[in-house]
């Protein structure tokens, strides 16, 4: 099998294997509370059995000690001490060569390095792909950037509603000033017509008013 050396832009590695190519992000960065998949996909030569195992390690940061934090052959087996307890869930499809899994309610702590180690028999392992993880607090420079993004989706179309209903104002008042001047009365017909706009404006008004309110009450919860 001809060796194939590391993937280039994206931060990512293949790592060839006897019969199995593994692809796994060599970095991946994740902000505390906000669950993080780290991702480890294979490529086998030989067909997927139940004898196929998939374990994923960690190994602290400045440390030489590595622990078990999950295990999968058929089932799923998470690690059950720890503090990884109750965090680790599988995402993966061995069977369309995917054995990843993700953390829920990363902290600062999680940093480190994960490993994910797939065997298919008769394939086995040679090099063992690694994923550092880097777990921060979201700065105050992504929050705003989320504000604003909410501010373009609530400002955008409420500008448009009143653009809209200004130029109708506008059409509106020149025709009964057109109709003033030249003694037109109006029929029952256009009475009702005018009564329908006017609740028509009302009702885009309300709805201005209301978008207006939800950013208020999103940007207060965002800080």
């Amino acid at each position: 099998m001809q060796q194939r050396g590391a993937a280039g832009s994206r931060g990512c590695a293949l790592f060839p294997l006897l019969g199995v190519l593994f692809f796994q992000d060599a970095h991946v960065r994740g902000y505390v509370g906000e669950k993080i998949k780290l991702k480890c996909t294979f490529k086998s030569t030989s067909d997927v059995t139940d004898k196929l195992t998939v374990d994923w390690t960690y190994r602290p940061p400045s440390s030489s000690r590595t622990v078990s934090i999950f295990h999968y052959q058929s089932f799923q087996y998470p690690t059950t001490a720890g503090t990884f307890r109750d965090r680790i869930s599988w995402v993966g499809n061995v069977y369309k060569g995917d054995a990843s899994i993700s953390i829920s309610n990363p902290t600062i702590k999680d940093n480190g390095t994960f490993s994910c180690a797939v065997k298919n028999p008769p394939d086995v392992h040679h090099n063992i792909p690694m994923t550092e993880l880097t777990v921060t607090e979201r700065g105050f420079g992504t929050m705003l950037s989320s504000v604003a993004l909410l501010s373009i989706l609530v400002f955008v179309p409420s500008a448009v509603v009143v653009a809209l209903l200004l130029v109708r104002m506008g059409r509106k008042a020149a025709g009964l000033k057109k109709r003033s001047r030249s003694g037109y009365k109006k029929s029952s017909i256009e009475v009702s017509d005018d009564t329908d706009q006017e609740e028509e404006e009302a009702c885009m008004a309300r709805l201005c008013v209301r978008c207006a309110e939800c950013l208020d009450s999103d940007y207060e919860e965002t800080y």
